[in-house]
């Protein structure tokens, strides 16, 4: 059985964030992605400490998806490297990971 995965990945403005969400989805690649912010990140880019308001993409899905679901969001992402950092979900409800995995494409 596959392992669920939360991945997170972080988006210039909110209409960016649905687009990738949306696509996701749509593409059975994700059971569902939550989108919070704007949000503030402190980073170091090209050896300068940065300051954003940013848009969080939280998402649901499957190891077995992960691969497109990064080539997904580099796909429509429109940062050079954006954040993808994908967790497993070491517990949960039964029944919701059951649901996540349907919804993410899983067909036993």
């Amino acid at each position: 059985m596959p392992q669920a995965l939360q991945v997170t990945t972080t988006t210039a403005n909110k209409s960016d964030a649905e687009r990738i969400a949306r696509a996701l989805v749509e593409n059975r690649l994700a059971a569902c992605v939550q989108i919070s912010g704007p949000i503030t990140s402190v980073y170091r880019w090209q050896d300068t400490v940065e300051t954003a308001s940013e848009w969080l993409c939280t998402i649901k899905t499957i190891d077995t998806n992960y691969p497109q679901v990064e080539s997904t969001i580099r796909q429509l992402h429109t940062y050079d490297e954006p954040e993808i950092i994908a967790l497993p979900i070491v517990a949960g409800s039964a029944t919701y990971l059951e649901w996540l995995r349907t919804e993410s494409g899983f067909k036993e």
